[in-house]
């Protein structure tokens, strides 16, 4: 059950990356099904991550730039080596490879790690 899932990550996200994690919360639907895990971090932004038990998913960090993994299979990004998982960085049109994990939990850590590295980048 997906709901299983998106606990592990919230404990990933609020015990492993608490320097960039203030409350990492699940979000449900009127009908009290798990939807996505709303993660927000110390500078105000946050990050949406909905994944699916066939293996969808998205990974979208909401600050000022679009940083966002997801394997939606967009025929546009079909020249991406890693297609159909791919990579917004900067930009929607910036799409480039993705080399996050298919293991959600390793793919949680990646992506909180990116953010991590790109927030120190910008501190900087």
């Amino acid at each position: 059950m997906i709901l299983a899932v998106y606990k592990e990550l919230v404990f990933i996200a609020e015990n492993e990356f608490a320097d960039i994690v203030v409350v990492a919360n699940i979000i449900f639907t009127p009908t009290h099904r798990a939807q996505k895990i709303r993660i927000s971090l110390i500078d105000n932004s946050f990050i949406d991550i909905w994944l699916t038990l066939d293996g969808r998913y998205f990974y979208h960090w909401h600050s000022f730039e679009i940083y966002k993994h997801d394997n939606a299979p967009h025929e546009q990004w079909n020249f991406v080596s890693t297609f159909p998982k791919h990579c917004h960085d900067g930009s929607e049109k910036n799409v480039t490879a993705s080399n996050i994990p298919d293991d959600y939990r390793e793919g949680v850590r990646f992506f909180l790690q990116k953010v991590r590295e790109k927030m120190r980048e910008m501190k900087d």
